[in-house]
C-alpha cells in the first residue's frame, strides 16, 4: 500500500478518520504504518475526516431515531439511552453550566467508544446545538489526536 499515490493516501486516511471508533485516533496511526504518511499529514487528513460528520451527528440524527423509534426493539434502546443521557443533566443546574466542559473531556479520553461519534450522540441527546456541541466535540477531538500520535511515537522510540 506504500506506493499508492499521495492524493489517494489522504483520500484512504481521511475515509478512516470519518468512520466510527477507527476515527482519528487510528486513522493517523494506521495511514502512518501501512500508507507511510508522516504524522502531521496523517494527523491533519484523519482529523478532516472525523469532523465532518460531527455536525450532522448532532443536528440530523433525531429523526433517524424518530424513524426507528417506531420499531418496538429500537426504541427500548434509543429511549433508555436518551433516558440516561438527560436524566442526571436535569436533576443537577450545575452539570447544565458545564456540559460542554463534560463534552471536551469525554471525547478527548482517547480510548474507544469516547470520540466524536458518540461525542456527537451525546450532544445530541442532550439537545445541545451544533453552535454549542461542535466547538468541544472537535477540541475533544484534537486532544485525543495529540495524545494517540505522541503516545505512538514514544512506543516507536521505545522500541527502536
Amino acid at each position: 500500500m506504500a506506493n499508492l499515490p499521495l492524493f489517494i493516501k489522504y483520500i484512504l486516511t481521511l475515509i478512516l478518520g470519518a468512520t466510527p471508533i477507527i476515527e482519528l485516533r487510528y486513522a493517523a496511526i494506521i495511514s502512518q504504518y501501512a500508507f507511510g504518511l508522516s504524522p502531521l499529514p496523517a494527523f491533519i487528513c484523519g482529523l478532516i475526516g472525523n469532523i465532518i460528520p460531527v455536525y450532522f451527528i448532532v443536528k440530523y440524527i433525531k429523526p433517524l431515531f424518530n424513524f426507528f423509534g417506531r420499531w418496538k426493539p429500537f426504541k427500548i434502546i434509543i429511549d433508555w439511552a436518551s433516558e440516561k443521557a438527560t436524566k442526571k443533566i436535569a436533576e443537577n443546574e450545575r452539570l447544565q453550566n458545564y456540559t460542554a466542559i463534560g463534552l471536551l473531556l469525554f471525547v478527548a479520553v482517547p480510548i474507544p467508544t469516547t470520540g466524536a461519534w458518540v461525542g456527537s450522540l451525546i450532544a445530541n441527546f442532550l439537545d445541545m446545538p451544533p453552535k454549542k456541541a461542535v466547538p468541544p466535540i472537535v477540541l475533544g477531538t484534537i486532544i485525543a489526536g495529540i495524545i494517540t500520535i505522541s503516545a505512538n511515537g514514544g512506543i516507536q522510540y521505545l522500541l527502536s
